[in-house]
């Protein structure tokens, strides 16, 4: 029997609901997800494996121009993307002008690495705007394949799927069949918190925070967390902490229901606030927490 194996790049700008595209794929809650621009900070691969297939998904940062260092090293996780797949996932939605950079558009018009344009949130669209954005997709990338979709309500990922693995090339799987990440576990631990912090907190709170797990201890019923949550200014601490410890007691609620979810195990959580100074603009601390 002839097995089939490759990397498929999940590329677009931000809000178009990529990581929600990238869970209904792998069907695991893999990308967290919020409203809010650069959710998704670093590339995350999901894997998914048959008997004569393996899928290896990689979401990505939305595409953006970069203001400051961690936003550039976002886009090196996108430009790596553009290089190496075997299939491009476009996402792009129903609301969405045309705007990608020239430089982006330029790659995709290209390459010739199959693409798979997909349409997203064709829920909340009339027909006629369905087909208005397929012909002006038309003419910028006319050499992709373009699919309405639905990622929240997984319309048509089915259809996604097999038009996949009918373009992935031939070859060995290249991770064993029962994983369905190549992230460690502490990863989805800073995710889980990080998400519930872009949940609760407004205006520029949420992008000046990075998590760091210090232990992840697993015992036979439980696993004992303690996290720092990182900010960049002392009176950013405060408004994390909240009054009394509040905000961050909800926080730690919070992430601590998901991560029950999603180690299938009580979870005992210790998050602490603390300063690390203009961090997003600091190579070395950027390089330590994986950009």
């Amino acid at each position: 029997m002839t097995h089939k194996a490759g990397f498929v790049n999940i590329i677009g700008c931000p809000n178009v609901g990529k990581s929600t595209l990238m869970n209904a794929l792998v069907g695991e809650r893999l990308s967290i997800i919020t409203s809010k621009a650069q959710t998704t900070r670093h590339r995350i691969m999901g894997i998914v494996s048959g008997d004569d297939y393996q899928i290896v998904f990689s979401d990505t940062p939305g595409i953006m121009k970069p203001v400051y260092k961690l936003q550039e090293k976002m886009m090196q996780f996108v430009i790596t993307a553009l290089s190496d797949a075997d299939v491009f996932l476009l996402i792009t939605d129903i609301f969405e002008d045309i705007k990608l950079e020239e430089s982006y558009l330029l790659k995709l018009q290209k390459t010739t690495t199959p693409i798979l344009l997909l349409l997203n949130k064709i829920d909340v669209a009339t027909q006629e705007k369905i087909e208005q954005k397929v012909q002006e997709w038309k003419v910028k990338i006319p050499n992709a394949e373009i699919l309405p979709i639905s990622a929240l309500l997984k319309f048509n990922i089915e259809s996604i799927m097999n038009r996949i693995i009918a373009l992935l090339p031939e070859g060995n799987a290249f991770y064993d069949k029962a994983e369905y990440t190549d992230k460690p576990e502490r990863f989805f631990v800073c995710e889980i918190i990080r998400e519930k912090i872009l949940l609760n907190y407004k205006k520029e709170i949420p992008y000046s925070v990075e998590i760091v797990v210090n232990s992840f201890k697993e015992e036979e019923k439980i696993i004992k967390i303690q996290a720092d949550i990182l900010v960049e200014r002392d009176s950013q601490k405060g408004i994390i902490i909240g009054d009394k410890g509040s905000a961050l007691k909800k926080v730690g609620t919070q992430a601590r229901k998901d991560l029950e979810v999603f180690f299938k195990k009580q979870i005992y959580i210790e998050l602490f606030v603390k300063v690390d100074k203009d961090w997003r603009s600091n190579d070395n601390r950027l390089k330590n927490f994986g950009y």
